[in-house]
C-alpha cells in the first residue's frame, strides 16, 4: 500500500512538473529545492515569468520530449552554467537520451561538484560579483537535435536519388563540430559552434528595484560523464527564455494579479443560540 502511495505521488508532481513546463522540442519548468514546488510560468507581452522567493534554491527541469538526442545548452543571467563565459551557441550543455529528464541544480565546478542556484538581491549574484550584471534575471535554454551518423559509400554502389539529395544539403549546410563534452546523470553537454550568443536574447531590465539574481551558492556533489554530440544545424532549433523575478515586482508590473487577501468569516450573532428567550435568574 505504501509503494502506491509513494507512485500515486510520485506520478502527480510529474503531472505537475508537465503542466508548468516551457518549450516544444523540451520542456523546461524551474523548481523551488526548499519546497518543491514548481514554479508556475506567467506569459506576459511574448515572454514567459516566474516569481522566486529570495534565499531559495533552485533547480532548471529539462526533459526530452523527442524520440533522438537532444543538446539543451543552458545559460543563467546571460552566462553558461557549466563554464561561466559569457553566454554563446557554440559553447557545452547538456545532452538528454530520448525522453530523459534532469534537474540542473547550479554552476558547474568540477566533475563532481555545482555550486547550488539560489535566488538573491542582484548586487550578490553571481553575474554581478563577476563583473557581467547586464542579463541578471533571464534563464536561457537553446536547444540542438543530433546529426545523424552517415556511413562511407561502397565503391561502384550509388544511393538511390533521395539519398543523393540528402547528401548534397548536408554538404551545403555549416559544419558541426564534435568534441569532448560532459554528462550528468546519463544527461551530458556537448559543443557546437555558433556566432549568436543567449546573451543577447535578454530584454532590457525594468526599472524595478529590489529584483532578483542567481547567486553562487552552497557546493554540493553532482558528478558528470562524458559523451560526444554532433550538432544538425550550428544554430538553435528552439529557445526557451525565462525570466524571473520577486512576486511583489511581478505584481507591479501587471504580470501577475494581486492575490485576493483571505478574510476571516465573522458570525454577527456569535452567541445566538435555537432555543428561546430564557428564564431570568432565581
Amino acid at each position: 500500500m505504501q509503494h502506491k502511495i509513494i507512485g500515486a505521488l510520485c506520478l502527480t508532481l510529474l503531472a505537475s512538473v508537465r503542466a508548468q513546463a516551457v518549450g516544444r522540442m523540451a520542456d523546461v519548468t524551474l523548481i523551488d529545492r526548499d519546497s518543491g514546488a514548481v514554479l508556475t510560468p506567467y506569459y506576459y507581452r511574448g515572454e514567459y515569468w516566474v516569481a522566486g522567493t529570495p534565499g531559495a534554491r533552485y533547480a532548471i527541469h529539462i526533459r526530452n520530449r523527442g524520440g533522438e538526442r537532444l543538446l539543451a545548452v543552458t545559460s543563467v543571467d546571460g552566462l553558461n552554467v557549466l563554464t561561466g563565459a559569457q553566454a554563446g551557441f557554440d559553447q557545452a550543455g547538456y545532452v538528454f537520451r530520448p525522453a530523459e529528464e534532469y534537474e540542473i541544480t547550479g554552476w558547474r565546478k568540477s566533475d563532481a561538484e555545482i555550486a547550488a542556484f539560489t535566488f538573491t538581491d542582484p548586487s550578490g549574484s553571481y553575474a554581478a560579483r563577476t563583473g557581467r550584471p547586464a542579463n541578471i534575471g533571464v534563464i536561457g535554454v537553446a536547444l540542438f537535435r543530433e546529426r545523424a551518423y552517415e556511413p562511407p559509400l561502397i565503391g561502384g554502389v550509388s544511393p538511390p536519388p533521395r539519398a543523393l539529395a540528402q547528401n548534397e544539403q548536408a554538404q551545403n549546410a555549416p559544419p558541426a563540430a564534435a568534441g569532448n563534452t560532459l554528462g550528468e546523470r546519463r544527461a551530458a553537454p556537448s559543443l557546437d559552434a555558433s556566432r549568436e550568443s543567449l546573451a543577447q536574447l535578454a530584454p532590457p531590465r525594468l526599472p524595478l528595484s529590489p529584483s532578483l539574481g542567481t547567486g553562487h551558492g552552497e557546493r554540493e556533489y553532482s558528478y558528470v560523464s562524458h559523451t560526444e554530440f554532433t550538432r544538425l544545424t550550428a544554430s538553435p532549433e528552439e529557445i526557451i527564455r525565462i525570466r524571473y523575478d520577486r512576486l511583489d515586482n511581478l505584481i507591479a508590473m501587471g504580470i501577475v494579479r494581486r492575490p485576493r487577501p483571505v478574510l476571516p468569516e465573522l458570525n454577527p450573532f456569535p452567541g445566538s443560540q435555537p432555543a428561546y428567550v430564557p428564564d431570568p435568574p432565581g
